[in-house]
């Protein structure tokens, strides 16, 4: 069954802490991301995992193969269960960071899924650079160049997802952020709903302000996980 992953999108550790304690229990996986790890370092993420949350380090790591080596591998010594790369830093890169993954996980033990961010689901064809061919096409070819790599699956739009696993095979993981119960006006684009991503093929789906900021934010993640369950 797909998994629900939860956006802890806060500016600091008490309100993540906050909204994760609400949620323990419910099944869910949580995201940390580059606001909240900035502002908390990894303690958090120990925090996290001693409430036994699954955790998604979503850091997006872009940068010389060496340097996103080493921030692979501490992440993973951290106990992440998850994590991400930018497949826009190439093959050296990506390698590096698989290299990284392995060392860490000589050391932990539990190896995390690595994936790699195709084309963030905030664009559309129209915000894609000059040389770039159709958005469907070059996060097709991402992903592609992402398996051969050695990467665990990719970050991608619900839209892609189909695509993807015909390339890439079944169990190659596909994480859909924009994941949304209802059309929302936000700044995502290439949006789903549950249901529809579920059916799309995505093992993963990432889901922030409907649940954090719903009233009883357990409850919409129950009504999520539901909705997931019946487009099985």
């Amino acid at each position: 069954m797909s998994e629900l992953v939860v956006a802890l999108d806060y500016p600091g550790a008490d309100e993540a802490l906050s909204m994760a304690g609400r949620l323990r229990g419910s099944g869910v996986w949580v995201k940390v991301g580059l606001e909240l790890f900035t502002a908390t370092g990894p303690d958090l993420i120990d925090r996290l995992k001693d409430m036994d949350f699954r955790v998604f380090l979503d850091m997006k790591f872009f940068d010389i193969p060496n340097t996103v080596r080493g921030a692979v591998r501490s992440g993973v010594r951290h106990g992440v269960d998850m994590l991400n790369i930018h497949l826009m830093g190439g093959e050296r890169m990506a390698r590096a960071a698989v290299e990284g993954l392995r060392e860490g996980a000589m050391e932990t033990g539990p190896r995390p899924l690595l994936l790699g961010v195709t084309v963030l689901t905030s664009m559309a064809q129209e915000d894609l650079s000059a040389g770039f061919g159709s958005l469907d096409d070059t996060v097709r070819q991402l992903a592609v160049s992402g398996h051969a790599w050695g990467l665990d699956g990719v970050v991608c739009s619900g839209h892609e997802v189909a695509e993807i696993k015909k390339s890439c095979g079944k169990s190659y993981f596909c994480l859909t952020p924009g994941i949304r119960p209802h059309v929302a006006g936000d700044d995502q684009r290439r949006t789903m709903t549950p249901g529809e991503a579920v059916k799309a093929g995505s093992d993963f789906l990432v889901v922030g302000r409907p649940i954090t900021g719903a009233e009883d934010p357990a409850r919409a993640a129950r009504e999520i996980l539901e909705a997931m369950r019946v487009a099985e």
